[in-house]
């Protein structure tokens, strides 16, 4: 797994605030979530100490964006692709090193990427959560009984992003192309434009030496193979149930029916994923007004405002130190 590390002036030297760390969907990348960072941090610079950002991590999956490269050739012969189950317990290695010791840790996870973080709470006994808070972002995690009562519209769904995977275009012959193209079509045109600048500085590299050519890091195959993964998003779901009494977990959803409401969160997701009668107890349920499923790629701004409202609900005096 590949990080990246954010800080904002002196906000490393605050050890009583946040750390936050980020886990994107399928087919994106740990830097699309920069403008997003960046508006949390100005939002919170003026808070108390506690609501401040001490500093934040963003990763990439392991065959997606910087991992893609890194483990380029152990994924070649990885045709079932890297499961969410696999990415949980490389973040929570990430959790429990040296190198976090003594922060108030909030995850956020987008689609896919909130699965993840779910599931990184499954290894720990409910006294020894590691969080001070978690926070999904338009979640794809659905009960087994809900995903089997809307089967033929989630298989459905599930073919058709793999088979638009599957044959979209993937080089170019350099990046200012690159960004042309991609600001002229679906769904990236919906995107903030400094969310499609980072997919091209970021998310393409050189094919070769001395070539101008670019290509998607996360190959199209290894992003098709995560769609039909959705064991671990049952998992998940049932996870959520088990930890929402003790540990604060904010939802964040978009409001638009856009073509991806197939793929990301219909209706039933939501009520399915919030049923209190299930023991599913959320901290609040928010919307992001104007965006779809892909809300950190359209509306980073509005969601990190979002997120500043979840991370004010913290209580000052709540650590991993103090639940040991």
């Amino acid at each position: 797994m590949t990080a990246k590390r954010y800080t904002s002036g002196f906000s490393g030297d605050n050890t009583f605030g946040l750390t936050l760390l980020f886990a994107h969907g399928v087919g994106s990348h740990k830097e699309q979530w920069e403008p997003t960072i960046e508006r949390i941090f100005l939002t919170q610079a003026t808070k108390e100490r506690h609501h401040q950002i001490r500093e934040a991590w963003s990763f990439d999956w392991q065959n997606h964006g910087d991992a893609a490269l890194v483990n380029e050739e152990a994924l070649r012969g990885r045709h079932e692709g890297v499961s969410i189950y696999e990415w949980a317990p490389a973040i929570i290695e990430f959790v429990l090193s040296p190198r976090m010791v003594g922060h108030r840790i909030v995850p956020l996870g987008h689609s896919a990427g909130a699965g993840a973080m779910m599931l990184t709470t499954k290894s720990f006994l409910l006294s020894h959560l590691p969080y001070v808070s978690l926070i999904l972002i338009e979640p794809t995690m659905i009960t087994r009984e809900m995903f089997e009562a809307h089967f033929d519209d989630r298989i459905r769904s599930m073919e058709m992003s793999v088979g638009a995977t599957e044959v979209r275009r993937d080089v170019w012959p350099d990046r200012e192309e690159a960004f042309r193209w991609l600001s002229r079509r679906f769904p990236f045109r919906t995107w903030d434009p400094r969310v499609v600048r980072l997919l091209v500085e970021q998310g393409l590299y050189q094919k070769s030496p001395g070539s101008k050519a670019v290509s998607l890091k996360c190959d199209r195959k290894q992003e098709a193979i995560s769609y039909p993964d959705v064991d671990g998003h049952f998992e998940a779901t049932t996870e959520l149930a088990r930890v929402c009494r003790t540990l604060p977990v904010h939802v964040i959803w978009g409001t638009s029916n856009d073509m991806f409401v197939l793929l990301g969160s219909p209706d039933y997701f939501q009520d399915s994923l919030t049923d209190a009668t299930q023991g599913r107890i959320v901290a609040s349920a928010s919307k992001v007004h104007g965006a779809g499923h892909l809300v950190m790629q359209e509306k980073p701004d509005h969601l990190a405002l979002k997120i500043c409202e979840a991370l004010d609900t913290i209580s000052p005096y709540l650590s991993f130190r103090s639940r040991l």
